[in-house]
């Protein structure tokens, strides 16, 4: 049975590692242009509201996955407008999106579903699921006594695409930052803004399109909690993922691929925290069943203490959260 729980536990974190993923790559492209993003988590919550809601609405993924971008961006613009344009505490801003995103969303979802801030549960034809399993049934499932079809059938082929999407964007957004020039001058904007808007590119602008790349990722991160992972949105379901997800990218020091490593690390801790619910204690120690409680805060603990003891000091960009006044 070893294959089954090892095929299991590959699954379950390369699915919890992907929205930790969209959010950590978003905040990344922010940051990295000198705009704090803390509303990270707000972005999510209500990209994935909005992605349930018009998807049961009007029974198209397509739909909800657009309004699950849009809605992201919007909010990823009035961040832009009130740092960017006006100069405004990025924290702050950040702060009041995540409490705007978690009020408005049940208020919502209370007046137009009537379920105690839920949407009706989305219909399994509509539902982002497995690419390959389709056309190979056993993926869906781990098969005991059959390694190929349990460990690389199922813990890596059973995905569906926005799970390999997800760890693709990795590669992309780091060829974008270090090999092509708006990725060079994006990365430049947020350590010296003062020399991009003496070579005469727009620091504002610039600013606006990684915001506007980050609503896109925290879109398809929300949109993936509510039609793939989950089959309806339920209130504050994001559970702190953008939270952990900026710790990722931190812990990462602003970096694609160590970001992912981040988040793998959270995604298997939470998935092998899954696997202990229900687990005793040695007979020695009382043999008393551990509390769910216990094992459900397991990864979080022990995210914090691995990633803050071996990482190292992490050097953030030299304009991050300064804003930038033209001298004229």
């Amino acid at each position: 049975m070893d294959e089954v729980l090892i095929a299991s536990v590959l699954g379950s974190t390369l699915r919890v590692t992907t929205p930790l993923l969209f959010a950590a790559l978003a905040g990344l492209l922010s940051e990295r242009s000198g705009v704090v993003d803390i509303g990270l988590e707000g972005k999510m919550l209500a990209a994935a509201f909005a992605a349930a809601a018009v998807t049961s609405a009007y029974g198209s993924t397509g739909l909800g996955l657009l309004a699950a971008v849009l809605v992201a961006c919007a909010m990823s613009g009035l961040h832009g407008f009130a740092c960017v344009s006006h100069r405004g505490d990025q924290v702050v801003s950040g702060v009041a999106l995540n409490m705007v995103a978690a009020g408005l969303t049940v208020v919502l979802g209370i007046a137009w579903f009537a379920q105690g801030g839920q949407t009706p549960p989305i219909a399994s034809e509509q539902r982002i699921t497995g690419l390959f399993t389709h056309w190979w049934p056993a993926l869906a499932e781990p098969q005991p006594g059959q390694w190929v079809a349990s460990v690389l059938g199922h813990g890596l082929l059973s995905h569906n695409w926005l799970v390999y999407l997800a760890f693709a964007l990795v590669l992309l957004v780091w060829f974008f930052l270090e090999r092509t020039r708006p990725g060079l001058r994006l990365r430049a904007v947020g350590e010296n803004p003062a020399m991009v808007d003496a070579a005469g590119v727009s620091v504002p602008r610039l600013r606006y399109a990684a915001l506007m790349m980050n609503g896109v990722l925290c879109g398809l991160g929300g949109a993936y909690l509510t039609l793939a992972q989950n089959a309806s949105f339920s209130p504050n379901m994001t559970a702190g993922r953008g939270f952990i997800a900026l710790a990722a990218l931190i812990f990462g020091k602003w970096k694609p691929v160590p970001t992912l490593l981040a988040c793998l690390l959270f995604g298997f801790l939470d998935a092998l925290a899954i696997r202990l619910q229900g687990v005793s204690l040695p007979a020695a120690l009382g043999g008393a069943e551990v509390p769910v409680q216990a094992i459900q805060a397991l990864p979080y603990v022990l995210t914090v203490v691995l990633l803050a003891g071996f990482i190292g000091q992490a050097i953030a960009p030299k304009a991050l959260s300064k804003p930038y006044v033209k001298e004229r």
